[in-house]
Protein backbone atom coordinates (compact mmCIF):
# COMPACT_ATOMS: atom_id res chain seq x y z
CA UNK A 1 0.00 0.00 0.00
CA UNK A 2 2.81 2.23 0.56
CA UNK A 3 4.42 1.88 -2.22
CA UNK A 4 1.20 2.67 -4.25
CA UNK A 5 0.50 5.48 -2.14
CA UNK A 6 4.74 7.11 -3.16
CA UNK A 7 3.72 6.17 -6.75
CA UNK A 8 0.92 7.60 -6.58
CA UNK A 9 2.27 11.41 -5.29
CA UNK A 10 5.07 11.40 -7.76
CA UNK A 11 3.21 11.43 -10.18
CA UNK A 12 -0.09 13.57 -9.39
CA UNK A 13 -0.14 16.60 -11.21
CA UNK A 14 0.51 19.47 -8.38
CA UNK A 15 -2.14 21.45 -7.20
CA UNK A 16 -2.03 25.56 -9.18
CA UNK A 17 -1.54 26.96 -5.86
CA UNK A 18 1.81 24.63 -6.06
CA UNK A 19 2.60 25.23 -9.49
CA UNK A 20 2.61 28.74 -9.02
CA UNK A 21 4.70 29.00 -5.66
CA UNK A 22 7.40 26.30 -7.30
CA UNK A 23 7.58 28.54 -10.71
CA UNK A 24 7.02 32.33 -9.46
CA UNK A 25 11.17 32.78 -10.04
CA UNK A 26 10.45 32.13 -13.29
CA UNK A 27 8.56 35.10 -14.02
CA UNK A 28 10.78 37.32 -12.70
CA UNK A 29 13.60 35.46 -14.67
CA UNK A 30 11.62 36.39 -17.70
CA UNK A 31 10.55 39.67 -16.65
CA UNK A 32 14.44 40.40 -16.62
CA UNK A 33 15.07 39.37 -19.77
CA UNK A 34 12.55 41.26 -21.47
CA UNK A 35 13.21 44.43 -19.36
CA UNK A 36 17.20 44.47 -20.71
CA UNK A 37 15.61 45.08 -24.14
CA UNK A 38 12.71 47.57 -23.40
CA UNK A 39 13.08 51.64 -22.01
CA UNK A 40 13.78 52.46 -19.12
CA UNK A 41 9.61 53.54 -18.69
CA UNK A 42 8.70 50.21 -18.55
CA UNK A 43 8.82 49.57 -15.01
CA UNK A 44 10.01 46.25 -13.48
CA UNK A 45 7.08 45.54 -11.50
CA UNK A 46 4.66 45.63 -14.22
CA UNK A 47 5.71 42.98 -16.10
CA UNK A 48 5.87 40.87 -12.71
CA UNK A 49 2.55 41.31 -12.42
CA UNK A 50 1.69 40.83 -15.39
CA UNK A 51 3.43 37.52 -15.82
CA UNK A 52 2.35 36.46 -12.23
CA UNK A 53 -1.22 36.53 -13.89
CA UNK A 54 -0.02 34.68 -16.96
CA UNK A 55 1.78 32.07 -14.47
CA UNK A 56 -1.96 31.25 -12.36
CA UNK A 57 -3.46 30.95 -15.88
CA UNK A 58 -1.12 28.36 -16.90
CA UNK A 59 -1.32 26.64 -13.46
CA UNK A 60 -5.02 26.49 -13.77
CA UNK A 61 -5.14 25.17 -17.42
CA UNK A 62 -2.20 22.90 -17.90
CA UNK A 63 -2.39 19.53 -18.73
CA UNK A 64 0.37 17.16 -17.81
CA UNK A 65 -0.70 14.33 -20.70
CA UNK A 66 -0.08 17.14 -23.41
CA UNK A 67 3.20 16.41 -24.46
CA UNK A 68 5.00 19.56 -22.68
CA UNK A 69 6.44 20.42 -19.41
CA UNK A 70 4.83 22.88 -17.37
CA UNK A 71 8.39 24.86 -17.22
CA UNK A 72 7.50 25.56 -20.88
CA UNK A 73 4.28 25.73 -21.20
CA UNK A 74 4.01 28.22 -18.50
CA UNK A 75 6.74 30.20 -19.98
CA UNK A 76 4.34 30.72 -23.05
CA UNK A 77 1.73 32.05 -21.44
CA UNK A 78 4.26 34.42 -18.70
CA UNK A 79 6.01 35.84 -21.87
CA UNK A 80 2.78 36.49 -24.07
CA UNK A 81 0.86 38.18 -20.88
CA UNK A 82 4.12 40.35 -19.96
CA UNK A 83 4.06 41.26 -24.07
CA UNK A 84 0.17 41.78 -24.13
CA UNK A 85 0.32 44.28 -21.02
CA UNK A 86 3.68 46.39 -22.90
CA UNK A 87 1.09 46.55 -26.20
CA UNK A 88 -1.74 48.09 -23.86
CA UNK A 89 0.12 50.24 -22.39
CA UNK A 90 1.12 51.86 -25.97
CA UNK A 91 4.44 53.18 -24.49
CA UNK A 92 6.09 53.82 -27.88
CA UNK A 93 5.67 57.17 -29.54
CA UNK A 94 3.82 56.88 -33.19
CA UNK A 95 7.47 58.57 -34.21
CA UNK A 96 9.32 55.64 -33.08
CA UNK A 97 6.81 53.46 -35.17
CA UNK A 98 7.17 55.76 -38.23
CA UNK A 99 11.05 55.32 -38.34
CA UNK A 100 10.88 51.92 -37.87
CA UNK A 101 8.80 51.42 -41.06
CA UNK A 102 11.15 54.31 -42.76
CA UNK A 103 14.35 52.22 -41.93
CA UNK A 104 12.70 48.67 -42.90
CA UNK A 105 11.37 50.35 -46.56
CA UNK A 106 14.94 51.36 -47.31
CA UNK A 107 16.72 48.82 -45.66
CA UNK A 108 14.67 46.68 -48.38
CA UNK A 109 15.39 48.99 -51.27
CA UNK A 110 18.97 49.05 -51.13
CA UNK A 111 19.72 45.53 -50.41
CA UNK A 112 16.93 44.74 -53.45
CA UNK A 113 19.02 46.79 -55.97
CA UNK A 114 22.63 46.04 -54.67
CA UNK A 115 21.99 42.49 -54.06
CA UNK A 116 23.85 42.12 -50.99
CA UNK A 117 23.45 43.42 -47.39
CA UNK A 118 23.06 46.97 -46.77
CA UNK A 119 25.87 49.09 -45.02
CA UNK A 120 24.51 51.42 -42.02
CA UNK A 121 26.02 54.43 -44.53
CA UNK A 122 23.92 53.37 -47.48
CA UNK A 123 20.75 53.22 -45.05
CA UNK A 124 21.63 56.83 -44.20
CA UNK A 125 21.66 57.81 -47.46
CA UNK A 126 18.18 56.48 -48.19
CA UNK A 127 16.90 58.16 -45.78
CA UNK A 128 18.78 61.13 -46.47
CA UNK A 129 19.97 61.55 -43.11
CA UNK A 130 23.34 62.04 -41.72
CA UNK A 131 24.97 58.81 -40.29
CA UNK A 132 24.49 59.67 -36.44
CA UNK A 133 21.21 60.70 -36.95
CA UNK A 134 20.25 57.36 -38.42
CA UNK A 135 22.36 55.74 -35.43
CA UNK A 136 19.96 57.77 -33.21
CA UNK A 137 16.85 56.09 -35.47
CA UNK A 138 18.23 52.88 -35.13
CA UNK A 139 18.15 52.90 -31.63
CA UNK A 140 15.11 54.39 -30.74
CA UNK A 141 13.45 51.49 -32.90
CA UNK A 142 15.43 48.97 -32.13
CA UNK A 143 13.84 49.56 -28.06
CA UNK A 144 10.50 50.27 -29.45
CA UNK A 145 9.82 47.24 -31.30
CA UNK A 146 9.17 45.49 -28.08
CA UNK A 147 11.37 42.16 -29.40
CA UNK A 148 9.57 42.40 -32.62
CA UNK A 149 10.86 39.58 -34.24
CA UNK A 150 10.19 37.12 -30.95
CA UNK A 151 6.62 37.86 -30.90
CA UNK A 152 6.65 37.57 -34.68
CA UNK A 153 8.05 34.17 -33.95
CA UNK A 154 5.71 33.43 -31.37
CA UNK A 155 3.13 34.02 -33.43
CA UNK A 156 3.88 31.42 -35.96
CA UNK A 157 5.74 28.95 -33.38
CA UNK A 158 4.98 29.81 -30.04
CA UNK A 159 2.15 27.83 -27.83
CA UNK A 160 0.77 26.22 -31.26
CA UNK A 161 4.25 24.02 -30.84
CA UNK A 162 1.90 22.33 -28.15
CA UNK A 163 0.09 20.93 -30.63
CA UNK A 164 -2.68 18.92 -28.43
CA UNK A 165 -3.56 22.03 -26.32
CA UNK A 166 -3.55 24.32 -29.30
CA UNK A 167 -5.42 22.34 -31.86
CA UNK A 168 -2.43 23.07 -34.45
CA UNK A 169 -3.95 21.94 -38.09
CA UNK A 170 -1.45 20.92 -40.66
CA UNK A 171 -1.83 23.73 -42.65
CA UNK A 172 -0.76 25.86 -38.79
CA UNK A 173 2.08 23.43 -38.76
CA UNK A 174 3.41 23.73 -42.28
CA UNK A 175 3.12 27.58 -42.12
CA UNK A 176 5.15 27.12 -38.95
CA UNK A 177 7.70 25.18 -40.45
CA UNK A 178 7.82 27.12 -43.47
CA UNK A 179 8.35 30.05 -41.28
CA UNK A 180 11.37 29.12 -39.20
CA UNK A 181 13.08 27.63 -42.78
CA UNK A 182 12.65 31.32 -43.98
CA UNK A 183 13.57 32.47 -40.89
CA UNK A 184 16.58 30.50 -40.68
CA UNK A 185 17.92 31.24 -44.08
CA UNK A 186 17.53 35.28 -43.53
CA UNK A 187 20.01 34.98 -40.35
CA UNK A 188 22.07 32.92 -42.17
CA UNK A 189 22.31 35.88 -44.54
CA UNK A 190 23.01 38.64 -42.04
CA UNK A 191 26.63 40.01 -41.72
CA UNK A 192 28.83 37.86 -39.07
CA UNK A 193 28.67 40.22 -35.86
CA UNK A 194 24.85 40.60 -36.20
CA UNK A 195 24.20 36.89 -36.30
CA UNK A 196 26.48 36.87 -33.23
CA UNK A 197 24.52 39.30 -31.33
CA UNK A 198 21.04 37.50 -32.23
CA UNK A 199 22.49 34.47 -30.96
CA UNK A 200 23.90 35.77 -27.75
CA UNK A 201 20.73 37.60 -27.34
CA UNK A 202 18.05 34.92 -27.81
CA UNK A 203 20.27 31.82 -27.46
CA UNK A 204 22.10 32.68 -24.83
CA UNK A 205 19.83 34.99 -22.92
CA UNK A 206 22.44 37.58 -22.62
CA UNK A 207 21.20 40.76 -22.14
CA UNK A 208 22.98 44.05 -23.92
CA UNK A 209 25.44 44.58 -21.55
CA UNK A 210 26.76 41.26 -21.43
CA UNK A 211 27.05 41.35 -24.92
CA UNK A 212 28.72 44.47 -25.05
CA UNK A 213 30.95 42.95 -22.63
CA UNK A 214 32.07 40.00 -24.96
CA UNK A 215 32.40 42.06 -28.02
CA UNK A 216 34.25 45.01 -26.24
CA UNK A 217 31.63 47.91 -27.12
CA UNK A 218 29.15 50.39 -25.47
CA UNK A 219 25.57 48.85 -24.58
CA UNK A 220 24.36 51.08 -27.20
CA UNK A 221 26.31 50.04 -30.10
CA UNK A 222 24.61 46.22 -28.95
CA UNK A 223 21.40 47.88 -29.41
CA UNK A 224 22.05 49.52 -32.52
CA UNK A 225 23.95 45.86 -34.21
CA UNK A 226 20.61 44.12 -32.94
CA UNK A 227 17.81 46.74 -33.99
CA UNK A 228 20.19 46.77 -37.38
CA UNK A 229 20.12 42.68 -37.40
CA UNK A 230 15.93 42.95 -37.01
CA UNK A 231 15.16 45.80 -39.44
CA UNK A 232 16.98 43.82 -41.63
CA UNK A 233 15.37 40.78 -40.72
CA UNK A 234 12.17 42.24 -40.94
CA UNK A 235 12.86 44.10 -44.54
CA UNK A 236 13.20 40.47 -45.78
CA UNK A 237 10.64 38.69 -44.10
CA UNK A 238 8.03 41.13 -44.68
CA UNK A 239 5.69 38.79 -46.72
CA UNK A 240 4.76 37.14 -43.35
CA UNK A 241 2.65 40.05 -41.96
CA UNK A 242 1.98 43.41 -42.30
CA UNK A 243 4.94 45.69 -41.07
CA UNK A 244 2.86 48.11 -38.75
CA UNK A 245 1.51 45.18 -36.91
CA UNK A 246 4.80 43.30 -36.26
CA UNK A 247 5.81 46.67 -35.29
CA UNK A 248 3.27 46.87 -32.62
CA UNK A 249 2.02 49.94 -33.78
CA UNK A 250 -2.18 50.26 -32.66
CA UNK A 251 -4.69 49.79 -35.69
Amino acid sequence: MNAAVAHYRAHQTPSPAALVERHSELVRRIAHHLAARLPASVELDDLVQAGMLGLIEASRNFQSDQGATFETYASIRIRGAMIDEIRRGDWVPRSVHRSYRSIVAATREVEQRLGRAASAQEIAQALEVPLAEYHHMLEDAARGQLVSLEAHAEEHDGEPRIAAAAGATPAREFMQGAFRSALGDAIGQLPEREQLVLSLYYEQEMNLREIGAVLSVSESRVCQIHGQAVLRLRARLGDWGREDTLAGEPT
